[in-house]
């Protein structure tokens, strides 16, 4: 067996080839696009030996996992944060990571991180690119908004973009070139809004036959929108052995401390998907208006104060949606709060 490191850069993959035995076979650098990699496949293949490889999660990983797979060859991508727990070096270059990895890959300690199939990282992409056109529309507006502040025409409308708020932005008056950019960002909000009109649809004709959808929308606070989301981040949910796996999953635990005596909780980890953590948080503050949430939740936000309480509340509403979301997917079953007898449609 060839076992082979492979760091990635913005224009170089590095490699690091070792022999089962540890001893270096080939060293060098190929170009991270199809024929580089093709290159690299056929210039390893003259070994003889099937080959191991290990590469760092990294944007354009999944690239060269999926084209070095179709030679024949076994990828794993590793957890970048894993390895450096693995391997702490005093001294990092390409050459080095890439060595590293080969040698994780030898001994068969290679923190390998779950890949999604291409149904579910097209579902990821669906929903993710609906949040960034969002997000954009959220950014024009608050441009609008803060011009009309800094111009003393404060908004006294409460949707600036609705039928007043439009004869308003028409009749303001800022001069050149502000009233131009206030235009043109309205227009760009325009077909933004038409975008993510387009791209909801879509996501609720492919979430009409997802397996996971129609049961999370049955959870307080969780719409079909963020539903999709959700389903599309955690992907299979076999792969959770326990809530608690999910909740880990989700970045929503705290670090945890402990050494002798000494046992204490720092920030959130924030490891996994960060638009998971969204999904849940929004799923979180919808929840806590909730019959069923909403006097923990007071309790938590009054306890802890004006300042950390709103927020460490939502947190752990969030970790419980997780919990709930893991009991419903494992056993295929519609929300229900704990303890009832029937089943709760929210």
């Amino acid at each position: 067996m060839l076992h082979v490191g492979l760091d990635l850069s913005r224009r170089r993959l590095d490699y690091y080839a070792l022999a089962a035995d540890g001893r270096p076979l080939d060293v060098g650098g190929s170009p991270p696009d199809a024929d580089g990699l093709r290159a690299l496949a056929e210039r390893l293949a003259g070994y003889g030996q099937p080959i191991s490889a290990a590469i760092e999660s990294m944007t354009g990983a999944r690239f060269v996992h999926d084209t070095l797979e179709r030679f024949g060859w076994e990828v794993e991508v590793a957890d970048a944060q894993k390895v450096k727990g693995l391997a702490p070096l005093a001294c990092k270059t390409d050459r080095i990571d890439a060595w590293v990895l080969a040698e994780l890959s030898r001994i068969g300690l290679v923190p390998a991180i779950w890949l999604p199939d291409p149904e579910v990282r097209a579902e990821r992409e669906r929903a993710r690119w609906r949040l960034y056109l969002v997000r954009q529309r959220v950014r024009l507006k608050q441009r609008v908004h803060s011009t009309l502040m800094a111009w003393g025409a404060p908004c006294p409308v409460s949707d600036l973009f609705g039928a007043r708020g439009r004869e308003l932005l028409q009749r303001l008056e800022v001069p050149e070139p502000w009233s131009t950019h206030v235009a043109t960002a309205v227009a760009m909000i325009d077909s933004l809004d038409r975008e993510i009109a387009a791209q909801e649809r879509e996501l609720r004709r492919a979430g009409a036959d997802h397996r996971y959808v129609s049961l999370l929308t049955t959870v307080p606070g969780i719409g079909w929108v963020l539903g999709y989301t959700i389903a599309a981040e955690i992907g299979e949910i076999e792969r959770f052995r326990s809530p608690a796996k999910l909740a880990g999953y989700t970045g929503l635990c705290p670090r945890v401390y402990q050494s002798g005596d000494s046992d204490r909780r720092g920030s959130l980890s924030k490891r996994g998907p960060r638009y998971l953590r969204w999904a849940l948080i929004e799923a979180a503050v919808g929840a806590s208006k909730h019959r069923l949430y909403h006097e923990r939740y007071e309790r938590t936000k009054h306890r802890l104060g004006r300042q950390r309480g709103p927020r460490v509340a939502q947190v752990e509403l969030a970790r419980r949606l997780a919990h709930s979301i893991w009991q419903m997917l494992t056993r295929s079953e519609p929300f229900a709060p704990k303890g009832a007898s029937h089943q709760l449609a929210a």
